[in-house]
């Protein structure tokens, strides 16, 4: 399933009946697609759109998988007129599922594997600590792993990102994380996510919100969802090398001066969504 950004005023008011996001919150509940995986990497033609240095910037490669189905954004809620409680909860096999499919992906690069908690403080994540621990040791052992407390990753994934190869957390900071190290990339409009459950199933999405503000102006940026579709090909397809024309092709549209609106300071010389998306396509290989 490929999606849209989902939001808006409309829906964001105290009395709105029913908000969107409750329905997707339904779809990944109902589908089981309990892994989101979000790949963050800095394409050396865009190391000046972002905010940091661009030698805090050179290789940085990362992927987070976030918890998608658990945790404090499924928990029982309650309200009053003088208090409101979000319970938090994980079982041991959520933990074990999310790890396994962290693991995976570490296997298959540079076998490194960050987990993050806040197990100084909270028991779901002392059971996440113990649980990883556990799952790593027996099963994965040629994989390094790390624990590292939620509040200290936040600030290695600005002062040295580049350290990073696969993240693993639950689903509350993987929420926090993935946006604050989107900007590692210089938008929020390049960064693709997919997320998946047993077999092929998954639910593939850019990570920027539906941006109500520049509606209707054909000035979004498209390769969130372009990369979207690749990790499609990629997870739910098995098209591998289709999926690494379309990454290659968005690659070569921007190392030759292909920017949007979000990746120009002051807007000159930016593209339109559909100029944007042709320039990508323009640069596809020709079927065999």
């Amino acid at each position: 399933m490929l999606l849209g950004a989902i939001g808006g005023p409309k829906w964001s008011a105290p009395d709105a009946p029913l908000r969107p996001e409750s329905g997707l919150l339904r779809l990944r509940k109902e589908l089981g697609v309990y892994a989101n995986l979000r790949p963050v990497k800095v394409h050396a033609a865009l190391a000046d759109a972002s905010t940091l240095k661009p030698e805090v910037l050179t290789g940085v490669d990362l992927i987070f998988v976030r918890e998608l189905t658990g945790g404090i954004y499924f928990g029982e809620k309650h309200r009053d007129a003088t208090s409101a409680s979000d319970l938090c909860e994980y079982t041991t096999p959520e933990i074990e599922r999310i790890v396994r499919t962290a693991a995976r992906l570490a296997r298959e690069r540079r076998r490194r594997l960050t987990s993050i908690d806040k197990s100084n403080v909270l028991e779901t994540s002392r059971l996440w600590r113990e649980v990883t621990t556990r799952v790593m040791r027996e099963e994965f052992p040629e994989v390094a792993l790390e624990h590292m407390l939620v509040d200290a990753a936040a600030m290695h994934l600005i002062h040295r990102p580049r350290d990073f190869d696969v993240l693993v957390t639950e689903n509350m900071f993987g929420d926090i994380l993935t946006d604050e190290a989107s900007m590692l990339a210089g938008s929020l409009g390049l960064l693709p996510s997919a997320s998946l459950g047993d077999g092929r199933r998954g639910v593939y999405e850019p990570i920027h919100g539906s941006a109500p503000d520049i509606a209707g102006r054909g000035i979004a940026n498209p390769c969130g969802t372009i990369l979207s579709c690749a990790l499609l090909l990629r997870h739910s397809l098995g098209l591998a090398r289709e999926a690494a024309a379309l990454e290659q092709a968005v690659e070569a549209a921007l190392a030759a001066g292909a920017r949007t609106v979000d990746l120009c300071p002051g807007g000159k010389g930016a593209l339109g969504t559909r100029a944007m998306g042709e320039a990508v396509l323009s640069r596809l290989p020709a079927p065999d």
